[in-house]
């Protein structure tokens, strides 16, 4: 059980609505591993306001499942990160109350995350954000509202990873955020760093069979004239242009198709180590 006490803080109405929380073991597996390679530097962070930072899994779902399965794989990085768990369904926080432990939390709320002074009155703090599965069941002019909210409560130099997966996480895309430093006090921003598309290769592999995971800022700017349209449509050519490397493998197909993308201009991460795990990562800034 858990032992810590929660934060003092004016208890706010969550922000959001209950989504459906279906979720299963291991669906986040992959976006797990991604945090790990990507950024394993933020995870560790112990300096100023990141000691005692938050991991935070927002809108877990029906199950705790995702964030125990995060906090177990994360502390092979950091054995002190704190992990937080929110949902927006009382019923849920309730439920999952028996898992917490020492360093894993959960509790009520929304994208205004819930935060307060810690019982060594200090404000508690955010290193980053994980929200999949969340925005897709929103309306699309809803998605700016939700990351300026979250903005506010992660440090500047922290992340927001926000996608969508299929049922079981063997094939997702998401967005990469980064925090910018406030422009006053009032004002915090994300920097687009990167759009991820992730696959276990388990459904195969054509680039047509990420669109339907495609994030809620882009599921419905799959037209003519749109960036994503484009980096769909030369994907898919990329591919087809490298068919013969099926021969070795769908694996191989995939990274020979990353390859043929990044030689027609799209700033494609090319590390052997992400596209042979099934990451393909295009920058949106550069690095």
């Amino acid at each position: 059980m858990n032992s810590r006490r929660h934060p003092r803080s004016t208890p706010r109405k969550p922000q959001g609505q209950i989504t459906r929380g279906k979720t299963a073991q291991n669906r986040l597996r992959r976006v797990d591993l991604f945090f790990a390679r990507y950024d394993p530097l933020l995870l560790r962070r112990t300096d100023g306001h990141f000691a005692g930072a938050f991991f935070v899994d927002l809108g877990y779902g029906a199950e705790p499942f995702t964030t125990l399965e995060t906090a177990r794989r994360l502390r092979h990085i950091n054995p002190n990160l704190r992990v937080l768990g929110v949902e927006i369904d009382r019923d849920r926080v309730a439920a999952a109350q028996p898992f917490a432990d020492q360093h894993t939390e959960f509790r009520l709320g929304g994208f205004n995350l819930p935060l307060g002074v810690s019982a060594d009155s200090c404000a508690e703090t955010v290193r980053a954000v994980r929200a999949f599965n969340v925005l897709r069941q929103y309306a699309e002019d809803e998605v700016a509202d939700a990351y300026a909210e979250l903005a506010r409560h992660v440090l500047p130099g922290g992340l927001l990873v926000e996608g969508t997966s299929d049922p079981y996480g063997r094939i997702w895309v998401a967005n990469v955020m980064r925090r910018t430093a406030a422009i006053d006090a009032e004002v915090a921003a994300w920097q687009a760093e990167a759009l991820v598309f992730s696959t276990n290769f388990r459904l195969g592999f054509e680039p047509s069979l990420f669109q339907p995971v495609l994030p809620k800022n882009y599921i419905h700017r799959m037209l003519p004239g749109e960036p994503i349209y484009a980096l769909m449509e030369a994907w898919k050519r990329a591919a087809q242009r490298t068919q013969a490397e099926r021969t070795w493998g769908l694996r191989g197909w995939f990274v020979a198709s990353a390859r043929a993308l990044a030689a027609d201009g799209f700033a494609v991460t090319q590390h052997s180590r992400w596209l042979e795990l099934g990451f393909l990562i295009v920058r949106l800034t550069p690095s």
